[in-house]
């Protein structure tokens, strides 16, 4: 049963991001997962700069990636 819950919970989360990023809400939870993991050394964003920042990415001529 606990197996179940839990794929159900991942299944879930993943069908979270996706609809995230469909309609383009940035997904603040794998920015920092991605910053912990690949840039351990710099700070991490807080919800509202990360929300800024992606919003104005999103909106230039542009737009980046770190990696």
């Amino acid at each position: 049963m606990k197996r179940l819950r839990d794929e159900l919970g991942h299944l879930w989360r993943r069908a979270v991001q996706t609809a995230r990023l469909l309609i383009g809400v940035p997904d603040y939870d794998t920015y920092v997962r991605h910053m912990r993991l690949r840039h351990p050394e710099r700070p991490v964003m807080s919800y509202a700069e990360f929300f800024n920042e992606r919003m104005q990415a999103r909106y230039r001529r542009g737009g980046g990636r770190c990696c």
